[in-house]
């Protein structure tokens, strides 16, 4: 016992074991620092594996300043002590602070870095933005003669896949000569966070055959694969594994289960199994109130939230994700609401994915200004967040702004094929060719052309920008090919009228031994329809049902009608309304009035407006359509009083609009439009080919323009549409050669292009004239024009 010089009171010495033993039962900061203070009495403030411990347990706590100056004030710190503590650098979000220390030791030491150095110190870099300190990390491994370190291994493995560098961690991967469970479940895990989830099962499967040894995290990773694919079998095998191996208890495991059963719309399942939890944490709630609320179950998902919170366990930002209704947003803007103010309330914005998931709801409801307000607040914006912004502008409409917000994306984080795959979707929409070759371009220098979805959107837009052959080139370029992607390139043909190469392609996917979708259907039908394919279209029609077991779709029944009325089998297509086993909807009546307008059938016409203006009375489209079918058989005075409804009424149509492009700058015409700086060229233009119209004996079909008006003034109408102003635009502003498109959102006037078409060399007509929001490809012009 020893007694102190100014008091009576009296110790005895513990050594170095006691407090390493104190150290570990250590269960707040405020031991710690008390356990600290015994050591210093001690006299074992010194002692180098006691401060490692302190060191390591500091960190644990998330204390890394204290950590630091604890092991500044080691005089001689051996490899361990720096290696604890560039860990816990790495644990603690700290990779500036861990790179320095590992410089350092490299440095200003006889110290030479070992695999644990380097595995802590890759994890590390692996929280910068940008991976090069990853990448020469890596090169010191390799030289230093670590690169086929398990341990460290892993960590390059996990850094290539944190900064999307799929293909370099895979290469990794397959040249490490040994493979362990935790490097193969990091390889899992890195493709699902990436969303490869159809590679991270293969890989899983791998691992399966080869006898690889794996435990229940490697079956927790592996589930929300098959559950983002919706692979309910695959995941029953994975459940079988578990129950054969004695996983199924493990928490994570049944949580990963639930989550499958939710995502593949077995809800009763996934009830059941949560069940069987007997405390469920919040990782196994939070995956219960999503399950719920994806499957459209908002109430369950409500109350299970509500008794969360009524436990006392405190809600998270997966919790708040998991509420928001992103999966079926409709009706529920009340509640997106509600969950907007809690989230402000308990300051749910401090994770960049809540107020992600709530712009994305705004977007699909249409409130995209609160959607903007709302990623604009985001004290955090993550590559989700832009990502969610960008889309919500696509699917809006609002290309120009999805667009303009992805140029400023560009220099704040680097896209992912997410973001790839929204603003090709917007090039699309809005025939932005030079800026869909643009993107191409970021897509290979990315390496991102081996993602079969950014490969199928570009496919996509090349075709919607009237670049058929382009996009069939791709599509033979890819290796695999799912579903999404065969639909993309026979959609592509049928928008382009080339409906036998659409059915010659969809007889290569059944060869090949991919089952169709209903999609597939829709986009074969599709084609047949504007290729007048009536017999094949019906085949396949009767396939869907009768060989596939497919319940036809309202759309189906659409391009079915579509089929029969283009061919003039108005009667026919009557009949097969009539005989729909449900009440036929606006598409159906549509398309009906859409071939009542081709062949001017004005009695089966106006019985079909009656329908629409029933089914959709809002839709102004509908009653221009039977003004012009009426005008043309000369019936003035119905066309009149269908307008009259229309100006009563107070609908509005859209108005019709033309875009070309010329170099990288995209030019915007209306009918009658004189805004253009080089309105007088263009109407010169207009004037000299319309004097060559006449002289070829074209005459302008003005039966649909106003009635009450000259005949000479009617021609005038017509004369001045977009399309026409667009077309003599790009034959003034281009290179004789020089392929034009022109893309609009309205029906295009028909004798211009006829008579275009007959002086060009290389025509291609890339739409039907009645399809909004499509591209016509004029080919190369002659150079006399």
């Amino acid at each position: 016992m020893i007694c102190t010089n100014i008091g009576t009171a009296c110790y005895t010495p513990r050594g170095r074991n006691f407090f390493l033993d104190l150290l570990n039962k250590a269960t707040t900061l405020s031991q710690l620092y008390q356990t600290h203070a015994q050591i210093i009495l001690h006299g074992l403030h010194h002692d180098l594996s006691t401060l490692t411990k302190l060191t390591h347990k500091l960190s644990d706590f998330k204390a890394i300043h204290h950590a630091r100056l604890l092991f500044l004030s080691t005089q001689k710190p051996d490899l361990f002590l720096f290696n604890v503590l560039i860990k816990g650098f790495s644990t603690n979000h700290s990779p500036s602070s861990a790179v320095s220390l590992y410089t350092h030791l490299r440095t200003r030491t006889n110290l030479k870095p070992d695999n644990f150095t380097y595995a802590f110190a890759i994890s590390a870099a692996s929280g910068f933005e940008s991976e090069k300190f990853g990448l020469l990390l890596h090169a010191n491994a390799v030289v230093d003669g670590f690169g086929f370190s398990l341990f460290v291994g892993s960590a390059v493995v996990d850094l290539y896949f944190k900064f999307s560098r799929i293909e370099m961690a895979r290469k990794v991967f397959d040249l490490m000569p040994e493979r362990d469970t935790v490097l193969w479940n990091t390889m899992v895990s890195g493709l699902v966070r990436n969303c490869c989830f159809g590679d991270s099962i293969e890989v899983f499967q791998d691992m399966v055959k080869g006898g690889v040894k794996f435990d229940s995290t490697t079956l927790a990773t592996v589930l929300p694969a098959a559950a983002e694919l919706q692979d309910l079998g695959v995941g029953m095998g994975i459940q079988c594994l578990a129950l054969k191996l004695g996983y199924d208890c493990d928490e994570y495991v049944t949580t990963g289960l639930v989550s499958l059963y939710s995502k593949c719309g077995e809800i009763d399942t996934a009830r059941w199994l949560f069940r069987q939890i007997d405390q469920p944490d919040l990782i196994a709630c939070n995956a219960m109130i999503s399950g719920y609320t994806c499957n459209g179950e908002t109430e369950s998902s409500v109350r299970l939230f509500g008794e969360l919170l009524a436990s006392g366990q405190k809600a998270n930002s997966s919790t708040l994700v998991g509420l928001i209704p992103v999966f079926s947003p409709f009706g529920h803007l009340q509640l997106t609401c509600c969950i907007h103010g809690f989230c402000v309330k308990c300051g749910g914005f401090s994770h960049a994915s809540v107020s992600t998931a709530l712009t994305t709801v705004y977007s699909r409801l249409n409130e995209i200004e609160s959607a903007r307000l709302l990623f604009d607040e985001a004290p955090e914006k993550s590559l989700a967040s832009w990502n969610a912004m960008i889309s919500g502008y696509t699917q809006n409409g609002f290309t120009e702004m999805a667009i303009s917000l992805f140029r400023e994306m560009i220099f704040e984080v680097r896209p992912n094929p997410v973001t790839i795959t929204s603003i090709l979707s917007a090039c699309a929409q809005l025939g932005a060719l030079s800026l869909g070759k643009w993107v191409h371009g970021l897509i290979k220098s990315e390496n991102l052309e081996s993602n079969i979805y950014v490969s199928t959107a570009l496919i996509d837009m090349y075709a919607k920008c009237g670049s058929i052959v382009e996009a069939r080139q791709l599509f033979d370029l890819m290796t695999d090919k799912n579903v999404v992607t065969w639909n993309a390139m026979i959609s592509a043909y049928g928008l382009h009228g080339h409906g036998n190469e659409a059915l010659k392609l969809f007889n290569e996917m059944l060869h090949s031994g991919l089952p169709p979708s209903n999609v597939t259907f829709l986009s074969v039908l599709y084609a047949c329809s504007h290729a007048g394919l009536v017999r094949k279209g019906n085949e396949i029609f009767h396939s869907m049902v009768h060989d596939y077991g497919f319940q036809p779709l309202p759309e189906h029944y659409a391009c079915m009608v579509d089929i029969l009325g283009r061919a003039g089998k108005l009667n026919e297509a009557l009949k097969f309304i009539e005989k729909m086993p449900g009440e036929a909807g606006p598409a159906v009546w549509g398309a009906l009035l859409g071939a009542c307008m081709i062949h001017k059938d004005t009695n089966l016409a106006r019985m079909a407006s009656e329908r629409l203006f029933e089914l959709d009375p809002e839709n102004v489209g509908y009653h221009v359509l039977l003004s012009n079918i009426y005008s043309a058989d000369r019936n003035f005075l119905k066309a009149a009083s269908v307008r009259q409804v229309v100006k009563k009424r107070k609908l509005s149509k859209t108005p019709g609009c033309t875009l070309i492009e010329v170099g990288e700058t995209p030019h915007v015409f209306t009918s009658g439009d004189w805004s253009h700086p080089q309105a007088t060229a263009i109407y010169k233009m207009l004037e000299k080919l319309t004097g060559k119209m006449r002289e070829a004996g074209f005459q302008s079909e003005t039966v649909t323009a106003l009635h009450d008006v000259e005949e000479e003034e009617k021609e005038l109408m017509v004369k001045v549409h977009s399309e026409k102003l667009a077309i003599c635009f790009g034959l003034i502003a281009t290179e004789p050669g020089t392929e034009i498109r022109i893309i609009k959102n309205l029906r295009t006037i028909g004798e211009f292009f006829v008579f275009y078409t007959s002086q060009v060399k290389e025509v291609g007509i890339a739409s039907e004239g009645n399809e909004e929001g499509t591209v016509c490809s004029l080919g190369s012009k002659e150079s006399k024009l």
